[in-house]
């Protein structure tokens, strides 16, 4: 029985899954690490630690499965994005803590570079908008601050990363610097129309070109990871932004396919096929995946606080205990009661691109309780993902037929019946939720030819309940209307 290991580097744990050559998930294992909030709107990891948990997680996902690495066909890595390392290349040591995606810190330095009439030239190239949650401006700044830096990186003694890039480079014992297109698209660096790091937008950012990693397909052998790491020398096969490798999970082939992904945030992508389509409603135009036969690109729609607001309702306010309480709570009551939550804990993602927005709770009362903010913060989630499905409604990549649907928010019924109603579509739950894993598994397994193409993956993907909208249209129009008036008083509440 041939096997794929996916490693699958999310924002708030590393994990590991095992899959057979039918697409079965035979083992898995999962580590939460650290996550640093030094100053407001900030948002640091660990990067050494990062590599300690995905390496323990691969090598406890073969023990539980009592498969050795020389069995493995292919190792696929996903990650999440735009999160910025920058190491040293003799020693492999991180000279500063990762500045992850949900990272503000930039946010003035995009203000000023949008002054000065930049946006539309970056969003011509990149598919993006200019903003902090991007890569380019996160390296700007750690070759800003960090001693010696900048003088290091143009004499090609340093290397910058995403977090794919910092796992291959320790996987590989240093011999591979590498990225694959569906990350180097997430830079706010790459040309998405040329398919290479942009000369223009390394001028722009002050980015000296030594310090990039170099540009591969998602699908096919890149290099292989040491024996002494797993036990055995295995081909990488397989590399994935986390959202680009979930879209490819759900079989989100072919163009007006569409899926959403319900983690730390929330991210829609509909692919496009081999047409890099130009938002009028600022989604982002991005890099699907590229394999050999040509790049595939899609419309995505990022939403910031996702499931990341169930934590907070855990962590921070104690209205539940354990994250997976909270549907039962919501569900303890008929309505919100007329509370509305807009969780812009870190700013407002697409279709507002607004990084001085913050947290609204609005529509207390004094019978207000722990059941009607629970349920307001579901639909915050779900209110907020219809946002996104609008915007792609408008720029006609739809109208949307039905909406995929996968991650740890996907196991919510009540999310997921609320996400039907406000979308008037249905949301379809796969068999398997961990499409991320499963899409670079799928792209490691057909880089070294255990699967022939997409439509045999195509076929392994199984429905396990569609959720049908009950909601009337005009109940909708109200709900929506009442939403988008809390995130207008939300917006540009913190003065840049």
């Amino acid at each position: 029985m041939a096997c794929v290991l996916a490693l699958d580097q999310g924002t708030t744990s590393s994990r590991a899954m095992l899959f057979d050559d039918s697409g079965r998930l035979l083992s898995r294992a999962q580590q939460e690490f650290a996550q640093y909030f030094p100053n407001p709107g900030w948002v640091e990891h660990d990067p050494h630690e990062i590599v300690r948990t995905q390496i323990d997680c691969a090598r406890r996902a073969l023990e539980q499965a009592g498969v050795h690495a020389r069995e493995l066909a292919a190792v696929g890595v996903t990650n999440q994005r735009e999160t910025t390392v920058l190491w040293d290349r003799a020693t492999g040591e991180a000279l500063a803590p990762a500045i992850v995606w949900q990272d503000r810190r930039t946010a003035g330095a995009c203000d000023r570079l949008r002054e000065q009439g930049h946006a539309e030239a970056v969003r011509a190239r990149t598919g993006l908008e200019l903003d902090a949650y991007f890569s380019a401006t996160k390296l700007a700044y750690l070759l800003d601050r960090v001693p010696a830096a900048r003088e290091r990186a143009e004499r090609g003694e340093l290397a910058f990363g995403t977090i794919d890039s910092w796992l291959i480079w320790h996987l590989s014992g240093g011999a591979l610097h590498v990225t694959d297109a569906s990350n180097a698209a997430r830079t706010m660096l790459y040309d998405i129309h040329g398919g290479a790091w942009d000369e223009t937008l390394l001028r722009l950012f002050d980015i000296p070109a030594a310090v990039l990693p170099r540009i591969v397909d998602s699908v096919g052998v890149c290099g292989h990871i040491r024996a002494d790491v797993l036990g055995a020398e295995v081909p990488i096969a397989g590399i994935a932004g986390d959202q680009q490798a979930a879209t490819f999970g759900q079989a989100c082939f072919a163009p007006g396919m569409a899926k959403n992904t319900y983690g730390t945030g929330c991210f829609l992508l509909m692919n496009t096929g081999a047409r890099a389509v130009a938002s009028a409603n600022r989604l982002l135009t991005t890099v699907a995946w590229r394999t050999g036969r040509g790049t595939t690109y899609a419309l995505e729609g990022s939403v910031f606080i996702g499931g990341a607001v169930v934590q907070w309702l855990r962590d921070q306010l104690g209205i539940v205990e354990h994250a997976d309480e909270v549907e039962a709570l919501a569900a303890s009551v008929a309505d919100t009661g007329g509370v509305v939550l807009v969780p812009a804990f870190a700013g407002l993602g697409a279709p507002h691109w607004d990084p001085y927005a913050r947290g609204a709770l609005i529509g207390l009362t004094r019978g207000t309780g722990r059941g009607h903010i629970a349920r307001a913060a579901l639909e915050a989630i779900a209110l907020q993902t219809a946002d996104l499905v609008s915007a792609m409604n408008h720029d006609g990549s739809g109208p949307l037929r039905e909406l995929r649907v996968d991650g740890g928010g996907a196991r919510n019924d009540l999310l997921m019946q609320m996400q039907a109603d406000f979308l008037g579509v249905p949301v379809v739950r796969p068999a398997l939720l961990e499409t991320t894993a499963l899409g670079v598994a799928y792209m490691a397994g057909l880089g070294v030819g255990l699967w022939p193409d997409t439509d045999v993956l195509a076929r392994h993907w199984r429905e396990a309940r569609r959720f049908v909208p009950c909601m009337s249209d005009a109940a909708r129009a109200t709900t929506l209307s009442r939403w988008h008036e809390a995130v207008e008083r939300a917006r540009r509440w913190e003065a840049p």
